[in-house]
């Protein structure tokens, strides 16, 4: 542990992190500037009951939630994903800046530590990429993310249990019936799932939650009893289909 934060120093001495914010070297010692910590869009209204996002005072639950069923059980996104986050997410994603989803990681452990200490989870399962678009990136960012909580948490992070099985389309224009279309058969179960009761997925961006219900029912086939996640994001906008 010792040799790993000497060695973890000296890193930051020479390579100094940029702020995943304003692109600038961050102070030593942190990832992020303190300045631009302020500026995140943290979530301090109230939460739907289920997803996590922010809801107007009388409701318990927001349109999409209320109006289908999902196959978690609870989750939240810790910021807001506006122009700030989806410039920062977008670089961590298709620009290399892999320390973008460790600093995101911490921040995500920090304002999520009640609901960890609630949950109880077994262990920590980023949503998997398809090999092939892992290796054009050169990394998962949810993986990244992940690691970076468990080290916070000590929880610890499982990435044999999940696998993506198909490479699908990029979510980013798709209605939410498409991208729930888009999701089916994506993932499927890998590893030995035995002594697993709760997991929490993890994930940069949560919008209509068809990534997330299309892992979650291959956890429940499985045998997972509770299924919780945990994003850096959540999108403050509604994709019900009446």
């Amino acid at each position: 542990m010792r040799l790993n934060f000497t060695k973890n120093m000296l890193l930051d001495l020479v390579y100094p992190k940029r702020c995943p914010i304003c692109g600038q070297p961050a102070p030593f010692g942190s990832g992020i500037c303190p300045e631009c910590r302020r500026r995140l869009p943290i979530i301090e209204t109230k939460r739907c009951g289920k997803c996590g996002k922010p809801v107007e005072d009388f409701e318990k639950l927001c349109p999409d939630c209320a109006k289908g069923e999902h196959l978690y059980d609870r989750g939240l996104g810790i910021y807001m994903y506006d122009e700030t986050m989806r410039r920062a997410i977008s670089e961590l994603k298709y620009k290399g800046r892999r320390e973008y989803g460790e600093v995101f990681g911490e921040l995500v452990c920090e304002n999520a530590r009640s609901e960890l200490m609630y949950w109880k989870p077994d262990c920590l399962i980023p949503i998997p990429l398809h090999p092939q678009r892992a290796r054009e990136r050169g990394y998962n960012q949810a993986e990244v993310i992940a690691h970076a909580i468990s080290e916070k948490s000590g929880i610890p992070t499982r990435t044999d249990i999940l696998i993506r099985t198909m490479e699908t389309d990029r979510m980013k224009e798709l209605s939410a019936k498409d991208r729930t279309n888009n999701m089916i058969r994506a993932f499927s179960a890998a590893g030995d799932c035995r002594g697993l009761r709760r997991v929490v997925l993890i994930d940069d961006i949560y919008t209509t939650g068809a990534t997330i219900d299309a892992a979650s029912a291959v956890l429940r086939s499985a045998g997972i009893d509770e299924i919780y996640f945990l994003a850096v994001c959540i999108g403050g906008g509604f994709m019900v289909s009446y």
